[in-house]
């Protein structure tokens, strides 16, 4: 009886195993091409454990019109990805002291001649919980009671910035701190420093890819960050190793503040630019990106030490954002699911 019982809980592990497919060499490759190739896929995807590269490659073109192939190092509009860049920005004058996080804001605004400027904290200007439409008008709810996605919030975190570094610009203070960490293929859109922008296009009503003029003026510490596939890997590297803020900041940035009803994944957690599922804050964190004509995606697996980014040119798909970010979330879905040796 016990050499059964044996017999049938080794059948058991095997299958089981059997049912966990390994993201190694030749199968994870031909996954993540067989994803990117069903959808049509026009970008750079990277993929890294620790710091070992997995998977890079460059699919499609950089100019739609002249055929030019895309290259690994090419440059993207990261979109909302842009939000963990000014939030960590922000908290690290809060590591310094320079600022509290529950600080009103027309202490550093005084400009702001709305009431609300005494009501309303840095911390919720991260959290999308201030209720600010528009500068001039009222809010649209109590500070702290409802959450708002708002593009505006992180301008005004920008103008925070400027006032507490002697009036330096958001472009200066951003550009200072990417050469500083060797992250040298990420801009500020005003810097024209750049050379591997490639072109964004965006998809029409008849289904023709239009070049789209307007990806890089849609608030820039909110969503218009240019930067590449090894430039990102790279942040997540300095950021969740403690490198760019302590232990303590980090743990503040990934707290759920606020839970966001998100157009792809339904109901999310909202911390300082960093979004997961409820309770997921270390199985899969980051964010999406979206700019007219790219399409992003920038996340780290902490269990594994997995980074995955995907960056996209084309948009597809018009108002169907699931559809839209399909390549990257089933590339997402299958490093969450796999295990790796």
């Amino acid at each position: 009886m016990r050499y059964y019982l044996t017999i049938l809980l080794f059948v058991f592990i095997i299958s089981c195993k059997e049912k966990s497919p390994k993201f190694s060499g030749n199968n994870m490759e031909t996954q993540v091409d067989s994803i990117l190739d069903a959808n049509g896929f026009n970008g750079v995807v990277l993929i890294a454990k620790d710091d070992s590269i997995l998977y890079h490659k460059a699919k499609g073109f950089s100019n739609l019109e002249t055929k030019t192939s895309l290259q690994l190092e090419d440059q993207f509009v990261i979109g909302s990805i842009s939000k963990q860049i000014t939030a960590v920005l922000i908290v690290r004058e809060y590591e310094k002291g320079k600022i509290r996080l529950d600080d009103k804001i027309n202490k550093y605004l005084t400009d702001i001649s709305q009431p609300w400027s005494k009501e309303v904290t840095i911390h919720q200007l991260l959290t999308h919980t201030h209720g600010i439409v528009a500068v001039e008008k009222p809010l649209l709810f109590k500070p702290g009671t409802q959450f708002k996605y708002s593009q505006i919030g992180y301008e005004l975190l920008a103008n925070i910035l400027e006032k507490i570094n002697n009036e330096k610009s958001f472009e200066t203070i951003a550009t200072g701190f990417f050469r500083k960490h060797n992250l040298n293929n990420t801009f500020h859109p005003n810097n024209k420093e750049y050379k591997n922008l490639v072109n964004g296009y965006e998809e029409d009503e008849n289904g023709e890819m239009i070049f789209e003029k307007n990806s890089l003026y849609n608030y820039v510490p909110a969503g218009s960050f240019i930067s590449n596939a090894e430039d990102l890997y790279n942040w997540n590297k300095l950021l969740y190793s403690g490198k760019l803020v302590n232990g303590k900041t980090l743990e503040l940035m990934k707290k759920k503040y606020a839970t966001r009803i998100h157009p792809i994944f339904d109901t999310v957690g909202y911390g300082y630019g960093l979004l997961f599922k409820n309770g997921e804050e270390n199985v899969e964190i980051g964010a999406l990106g979206y700019a007219p004509g790219f399409v992003s995606a920038s996340y780290y697996y902490p269990l594994t030490k997995i980074n995955v980014v995907v960056l996209e040119n084309t948009s597809r798909s018009l108002d169907d954002f699931k559809e839209k970010f399909n390549p990257h979330l089933e590339v997402m879905k299958l490093v969450k699911a796999i295990v790796v040796k």
